[in-house]
């Protein structure tokens, strides 16, 4: 019963893309508003080189960033048909990869480890995975 209704609420279209991208979108809420309520430990991770720079502001900011872009994505799931859908969801991630890799490579204020790891993870692969099939996707 718990399982059917679950079901009921994800994405139709074939494939596992929209599921991961309804997936990676859930987890970005909880990340949002662990931003506002959860104090600043876990903004202070990702930015670990230099967590001085991280201050509510900053983690009330990110938490924004994040929704937004789980807002695109949750849209993203459930019309991962519409071509420009598609590329707007697509563009979420490019936006993250663009951000965190600056942090790390140009900022310096990320370190390689594990506050960045999740999100390089989640951005590489959704990119790669979502330019492979793209055709797929966009051809219904």
């Amino acid at each position: 019963m718990c399982l059917a209704l679950i079901q009921s609420y994800l994405p139709t279209t074939p494939g596992l893309l929209p599921k991961w991208i309804l997936f990676i979108s859930v987890v970005s809420i909880f990340n949002s508003i662990q931003s506002y309520i959860g104090g600043l430990s876990m903004t202070r991770r990702v930015y670990e080189n230099r967590p001085q720079e991280v201050t509510p502001l900053s983690a009330r900011t990110f938490g924004t960033w994040t929704l937004f872009s789980a807002i695109i994505r949750c849209y993203g799931a459930y019309h991962l048909t519409d071509e420009n859908v598609f590329n707007i969801t697509l563009y979420s991630f490019l936006i993250a990869i663009a951000h965190f890799s600056l942090e790390w490579l140009i900022y310096g204020t990320c370190k390689f480890g594990k506050g960045l790891l999740g999100p390089l993870v989640v951005s590489t692969s959704s990119i790669a995975w979502m330019t492979l099939q793209r055709d797929y996707y966009t051809s219904f």
